[in-house]
């Protein structure tokens, strides 16, 4: 989805180390940069990239994630990928039926939340596109996180698992707050001018004797009035909807400006036409 405002400055979250183990199309390496710069993570190590690095596939799918892409920490193995971190968790799709904590992301990045602001250092492990982690590879870590999706159809794609992370820890880091909410209105309109409007409306209905049957005109009128009493309109709305029916009223008295001209008038300004050359 477009919409990147490269007038405001980006947030830079001091978040969890994000570790791509041997993946095998630099498409997904690309993609999955391009969902950590969409949540402010901005650290990336690749254990092993199958195409090696640097890799322009990567580089055209990361979209403008270059600053990430520039700064990846390339291992040759998982064991050194880690050796740094007190908290590690490897995210599988697959039961390993290993003796430690599984977790869903929300819980993940709030335990990362408080241990990176006691000083920790945490990584999250992503495993490749066709087979995911080995069993010694989540051995390695502390906690598991998996993800609730449709059981008969789990897996995921690595760009997807990062974006998911992602967006649990930003939405964390900022509370939920959204980039932008609806532009504020004008004020609301007083019952003074909501009448003004209501007594030009019924004045005009009144004309193409809308309003029947008599004996029901009280009735048609109150359910008139209540369409835009439940609107709650603005000054401006009223503005607006007054214009409407003034437009509607004005172009049934009379020729509208600027319409067809008939013949008679389309004879006169092809005369004065000529005789100006």
């Amino acid at each position: 989805m477009s919409g990147t405002d490269k007038s405001k400055a980006g947030l830079s979250l001091d978040g969890p180390i994000v570790i791509l183990v041997e993946p095998q199309l630099g498409e997904n390496i690309g993609m999955a940069a391009r969902a950590m710069g969409n949540f402010a993570l901005s650290r990336l190590r690749i254990v092993n990239p199958r195409d090696g690095w640097p890799n322009i596939a990567a580089q055209r799918a990361a979209a403008g994630a270059d600053h990430i892409l520039e700064r990846v920490e390339l291992f040759d193995t998982v064991e050194q990928a880690v050796a740094d971190l007190d908290l590690l968790f490897a995210t599988t799709a697959r039961a390993h039926d290993q003796a430690k904590p599984v977790v869903g992301p929300e819980a993940a990045v709030a335990e990362i939340s408080g241990h990176v602001a006691t000083g920790g250092k945490a990584g999250i492990m992503f495993g490749r596109e066709r087979w995911g982690l080995t069993n010694e590879e989540v051995g390695l870590s502390n906690r598991i996180i998996t993800f609730p999706v449709n059981p008969g159809f789990a897996s995921l794609n690595l760009a997807q698992a990062v974006l998911l992370i992602g967006y649990e820890w930003f939405k964390l880091m900022t509370s939920g707050e959204l980039p932008h909410g609806m532009p504020e209105r004008s004020e609301r309109a007083s019952q003074h001018q909501m009448q003004a409007f209501f007594n030009n409306l019924v004045r005009e209905l009144d004309r193409v004797e809308f309003l029947r049957p008599a004996e029901k005109r009280d009735t048609m009128l109150v359910n008139l009035r209540n369409i835009f009493s439940r609107m709650e309109p603005t000054k401006q709305d009223m503005h607006t909807l007054h214009g409407v029916i003034m437009a509607i009223a004005e172009g049934r008295k009379g020729p509208a400006k600027g319409g067809v001209l008939d013949g008679e008038q389309a004879t006169r300004l092809r005369a004065l036409l000529a005789e100006h050359g």
